[in-house]
């Protein structure tokens, strides 16, 4: 338990070094407070294109803005915020390899899957706080600004994209414990992701796979229910489970 405390450290140490904690939790502040600053000022810029837009011959209606404009604008910039999730984390394992600096540790009888279950841990943990610190933020605007009662299931559709997060980062682990390069990770998650939208186009395969989980906003509105994502949740957390062995098993066989 000691090692996995003393590793664990080190990972928030480097974290923390590398600047990529704060730059983590700068953007997703920002996506933050972006949110709903768009909803609220989509009526003036709409207002200020209206007569250029009328003099070719487009007349803008009034805009009504609600707080189901906040949290749609919310979840398309969650898209956004996987893609950073991904290429700043992308080098977690591999820039060890590189550097040299998990021989000596492993060399002193430091478990393989120590190694993987810290990193994980510092992984899951910072995901966590810049998600919900994001998601607080936008839902603090949401209530002073409009009302968010309006929208249903809100934590349950978080929840959804929180977990899609977490089976990204867990999908991180897995490449990095079989490549041996930053890049190389970063394409076969991205290929990875693209073949599952592409299987998710299948009629019903698309309700159970984990790309379901991003389409939070269809429960806001109404247009899902919740048992609709069951399968979705399921399947997303078996694959995190199951990823998360086999990248103990491809890490204790990977030559370092």
């Amino acid at each position: 338990m000691k090692q996995i405390i003393a590793f664990t450290k080190k990972e928030f140490i480097e974290l923390i070094r590398t600047g990529k904690l704060y730059i983590l939790l700068i953007i997703f502040v920002i996506f933050g407070i972006m949110n709903p600053a768009i909803a609220k000022l989509t009526p003036w810029m709409f207002e200020m294109l209206a007569d250029t837009m009328k003099e070719q011959g487009i007349i803008l209606n009034d805009i009504t803005v609600t707080v189901m404009t906040s949290w749609e604008q919310y979840y398309k910039n969650m898209s956004m915020e996987f893609i950073v999730l991904v290429v700043m984390f992308c080098g977690i394992l591999t820039s060890e390899y590189q550097k040299g600096t998990l021989i000596n540790m492993l060399t002193k009888g430091l478990p393989r899957w120590k190694v993987i279950l810290s990193k994980s841990f510092a992984l899951f943990t910072s995901w966590s706080l810049c998600y919900w610190l994001s998601f607080g933020i936008t839902y603090t605007y949401n209530a002073y600004f409009w009302d968010n009662s309006i929208a249903k299931h809100l934590i349950f559709s978080a929840m959804c994209s929180y977990l899609f997060g977490i089976w990204l980062l867990s999908l991180i682990m897995l490449c990095s414990a079989f490549l041996n390069s930053g890049s190389a990770v970063l394409l076969t998650t991205g290929v990875v992701y693209v073949i599952t939208y592409l299987i998710s186009l299948v009629p019903k395969l698309g309700d159970v796979l984990p790309l379901k989980l991003t389409s939070g906003m269809n429960i806001l509105t109404g247009n899902s229910s919740i048992k609709d994502y069951n399968f979705a949740f399921a399947l997303t957390i078996i694959l995190i489970l199951i990823g998360g062995i086999v990248t103990i098993f491809g890490f204790n066989r990977k030559r370092i």
